[in-house]
C-alpha cells in the first residue's frame, strides 16, 4: 500500500479555509436570499436557467443537467415551486415520457426581484474582498482545478 500524502501546513490551512469560505458563503447567501427575497437556494438554482431559456421553458431532464441535480430531487422541489405559483409542469410535445418545466409570470418576477440582492450579496461577500489581479488570478486556479476533476458525474 502507497503512503499517503498528507498535507503540510500550509495545505491544510488553505484547504480549511476553503471548506469553511464555501459553508459560510453559502450559509450567508442562502440567508440573504430568503430573507429579502423568500426563495430558497433551491428555487434560485432553478428559476435562473429557466428564466433564461427561450421563452422560459426547459425539459425536466435539461434543467436536471442545469442544476447538477437528481431526478428525484428536482421532481421533489418543482412539487413544491408549482405549488407557490413559481413554475409549472407541462406535457412534452414530442416526447410523452418528458416533461417540461415552464417559468410562469410569478416565478419572473420572483427571480427579476431577487437577482439584484443576490447579485449586490455576491460582490459583497466575494469580490470585494479581492483586487482586480486577483479576481483574474482566483479565475485561472479554478478552472485548472476543475479542469483536473473527473468529468462523469454519475
Amino acid at each position: 500500500m502507497t503512503e499517503p500524502r498528507w498535507l503540510d501546513e500550509t495545505e491544510a490551512r488553505v484547504w480549511r479555509a476553503y471548506l469553511e469560505v464555501r459553508r459560510d458563503l453559502s450559509a450567508t447567501l442562502s440567508r440573504r436570499l430568503t430573507q429579502e427575497a423568500g426563495l430558497t437556494e433551491a428555487d434560485y438554482a432553478l428559476l435562473v436557467p429557466l428564466s433564461e431559456a427561450p421563452d422560459g421553458l426547459l425539459r425536466a431532464r435539461e434543467l436536471s443537467v442545469l442544476a447538477d441535480w437528481e431526478r428525484s430531487r428536482l421532481s421533489h422541489q418543482i412539487t413544491r415551486m408549482e405549488k407557490r405559483g413559481l413554475v409549472a409542469r407541462e406535457e412534452c410535445p414530442t416526447d410523452a415520457r418528458g416533461a417540461m418545466v415552464r417559468l410562469t409570470a410569478s416565478g419572473r418576477a420572483a427571480i427579476e426581484a431577487a437577482a439584484p440582492g443576490h447579485v449586490e450579496a455576491v460582490r459583497t461577500y466575494f469580490f470585494d474582498a479581492l483586487a482586480p489581479d486577483e479576481v483574474e488570478l482566483l479565475d485561472s486556479l479554478l478552472r485548472r482545478i476543475l479542469d483536473g476533476l473527473p468529468r462523469d458525474r454519475g
